[in-house]
């Protein structure tokens, strides 16, 4: 069975690589806080927590008029050139004495090989033929923080995994958001880790850089999955390289069911206290200059410095270095009485 989710995964890769090389690198947490500048601007302890990655400029207001990739002095994932930022909401324990944990993460292994992380999520931007990169003040959501309805959420696009090894580096599954991949959070004693994924649109209308909803300006393509997103529709014939987040929840500590709650509630929730339908996924470009372009057209891969873009990493020391002090300050780690909604979080 291994060895089949192996090839599986390994023949992902290769029509990824078919299509035109993709980049995979890693993003520590920049800072975990109450704020979210695309729905919520000028908010302080917004609705709900979000985990942040990518450059420093990030901020309560980001005002789309503004360059993250002039304004931050450092960035929290592999290639220098990318000060964008992407968040997502944060996946909490629920014991079953009432109080919440938030769950740690690790970097993602895998046939590509492994990425180290400080928290955070893992980024693949995917090709799909010729791609028009993102431009200086585009921004996008991928998921909706309300929803509780499973049947509303393409699972081919946003999912969750049940991970059966205690090892990232252990590939579980075939290609992402396939096979026994759920929408909802696994509830099962058998999962130690939970992979998590969102897929972003990858076909822009070419006008609008942002809209009221963050959605309508783009949309999905024919394909499902991560695959570079298939053939554009008409109202948004500009194809864009296509965005993934992957995190890895390690859920090992947990997996043991007498600690659950028995009155009904869900174990594993994500920091709305909803579950998987919720799931969502921020956006705000700020590659530097056109070097996402470059990378695009000149098949950059991984997470390898490409000289014909002019990329380069930096060591998983400097950009774990790279962090902020939140803008909504509260406790986030450690055993919390209740979940950080409403006033701020306490401790247990």
């Amino acid at each position: 069975m291994q060895w089949a989710t192996l090839v599986a995964a390994a023949l992902f890769a290769k029509d990824v690589a078919a299509q035109g090389s993709m980049l995979r690198f890693a993003c520590s947490q920049l800072v975990v806080e109450r704020t979210d500048p695309l729905v919520n601007p000028g908010m302080k302890y917004t609705p709900h927590l979000h985990q942040i990655v990518g450059g420093n400029s990030f901020n309560v207001t980001m005002d789309p008029n503004n360059d993250p990739s002039a304004l931050s002095t450092c960035t929290s994932c592999t290639f220098t050139q990318d000060k964008s930022n992407y968040w997502t909401a944060v996946m909490f324990f629920h014991h079953k004495n009432g109080s919440y944990i938030r769950v740690p993460q690790v970097g993602n292994g895998g046939p590509e090989g492994k990425l180290i992380n400080n928290g955070g999520l893992d980024v693949y931007y995917i090709p799909s033929g010729k791609v028009t990169a993102f431009k200086k003040g585009f921004r996008m959501l991928a998921g909706s923080a309300t929803n509780t309805d499973a049947s509303k959420v393409n699972k081919g696009n946003i999912c969750n995994r049940c991970w059966t090894s205690t090892s990232e580096a252990n590939f579980v599954g075939a290609q992402p958001c396939s096979g026994s991949d759920t929408v909802d959070i696994p509830a099962d004693p058998k999962c130690k880790m939970i992979r998590q994924t969102i897929i972003f649109p990858s076909c822009w209308n070419g006008k609008d850089l942002d809209s009221p909803d963050h959605q309508s300006h783009v949309a999905y393509g024919s394909g499902v999955g991560a695959g570079g997103g298939g053939s554009c529709p008409t109202t948004h014939p500009v194809k864009l390289p296509q965005i993934m987040y992957e995190l890895m929840w390690n859920i090992t500590n947990f997996s043991d069911k007498s600690i659950w709650p028995t009155d009904g509630s869900k174990p594993f929730v994500y920091s709305m206290n909803l579950g998987g339908p919720a799931a969502h996924g921020d956006y705000v470009f700020g590659w530097e200059g056109d070097s996402l372009q470059k990378a695009m057209d000149n098949g950059c891969a991984e997470n390898r410095a490409c000289p014909k873009a002019g990329l380069t990493v930096q060591t998983p020391a400097v950009y774990n270095a790279c962090t902020k002090k939140q803008q909504a300050p509260e406790a986030v780690d450690g055993w919390l009485s209740a979940m950080p909604v409403g006033d701020a979080a306490m401790k247990a």
